[in-house]
Formats: C-alpha cells, structure tokens, sequence
C-alpha cells in the first residue's frame, strides 16, 4: 500500500499539472476548483483541504514550475544554484540577453497562461497580489539591481542612480506590452529599451 506522503505528492502533483493545462486550455476565469479536482482524479475536498482557492492552487502550480525549470536547467541532482545577471564587463550586452531570455519565457505557452493569469487575478485580490510580488517579481527585479549595482561600482552608470528605479525603464515596458497587447515584442524591442535606457534620447 502506498505510503500517505507519497500519496499525497503524487496528487499534488496532479493537481498541479490540472490546474496549469486548465488554465491554458480554458482560461482562468473558466477554471474551477471542480474542473482542477476531475482533471487531476481526485476529490475536490482534497483541493479545499490543501488550497483556500482556485488562484492559490494556480500560484503554487506555477512556483513549482518554475523550480522545475530550474532544476532541468541545472541537471539532475545538482545542488541548487545563486542566480544571477552575467557580468561581461559590458552592462548593455548583459541587459540585452537576459531581457531577450525573458521574451523567450513570455512566448512560452507553458509559462505564458499562468503567469498572464495570476498577473491579472492579483490585481483584483490584494493578498495574491502581495505573494506574486513577493515570490516571483521581487526576486527577479533584485537581480536586475545587483547588476546594475556592480556597473555602479564598476563606473558604467553615475553613482546616484538608484537601480530599483532605473530597472523599470526596460523591465516596465516589456511588462506593459506584454500584459495588455499594446504592440508586439521581440529582441529588437528589448534590445532598443535598452539602448533607450542606458543612453537616453538626447542627441549624442
């Protein structure tokens, strides 16, 4: 007879992948909690008994698919690693391939539904909103300010700068686009907010 623990991640684990096909198949707003439950062959009341709603199953789905990702990316066994912006010695080469890494992502199907879901949820649910933040975009934006940091250190950007603001003036952009289909995005894009970013619009 299988072990509860074992038990239990196992239809966690298929709650996940429910609740992340339902959301690409379907839409968020179509998802329910009954939807996720049949999908992933259990009872509903498991989900109420780990999950307070639908858009908590949805953020910790996609939190665990993140860690996937990584640990795909990292092979298997590895010890978790330090991520972190290359430094090259070239700030706008570094910037430009990590933001047309993030177009990759945002392109992805996979990532791309559940990640415009929750964006768009937190925006109306303020507790959801704060864990997003918190779990998934501070993170991120931090690794924008260490490097940006380091070009400070490194004499490529003027010692006032504060980089949590300077960050927004590519990362903001690429975010609207992409949220409300303002127009499309692709590495010329990300590669011009850049250039925009780190030298102005000023005649040289």
């Amino acid at each position: 007879m299988p072990e509860p623990k074992r038990r239990s991640e196992k239809s966690r684990k298929a709650i996940y992948d429910a609740a992340l096909a339902l959301v690409a198949e379907i839409g968020y707003p179509r998802t329910t909690i009954e939807g996720i439950a049949a999908r992933a062959g259990v009872g509903k009341q498991t989900i109420y008994r780990w999950w307070n709603s639908k858009a908590d199953v949805l953020l910790e789905a996609f939190l665990d698919l993140g860690e996937q990702a990584e640990q795909a990316a990292r092979g298997e066994g590895a010890e978790p690693r330090q991520y972190a912006i290359p430094d090259t010695g070239d700030l706008a080469a570094d910037l430009k391939a990590v933001l047309r890494a993030t177009v990759d992502e945002l392109r992805d199907p996979k990532f791309e539904a559940p990640s415009r879901a929750l964006a768009a949820e937190g925006l109306v649910d303020a507790e959801l909103g704060r864990v997003f933040v918190a779990k998934l975009l501070e993170p991120s934006l931090q690794l924008y300010v260490d490097r940006l940091r380091a070009a400070q250190k490194a004499g490529q950007v003027r010692p006032e700068i504060d980089p949590r603001i300077a960050l927004e003036l590519f990362v903001s952009p690429l975010a609207q686009r992409w949220l409300q289909h303002t127009a499309p995005f692709s590495y010329a894009y990300t590669d011009t907010l850049v250039d925009y970013a780190l030298y102005g619009l000023a005649p040289r």
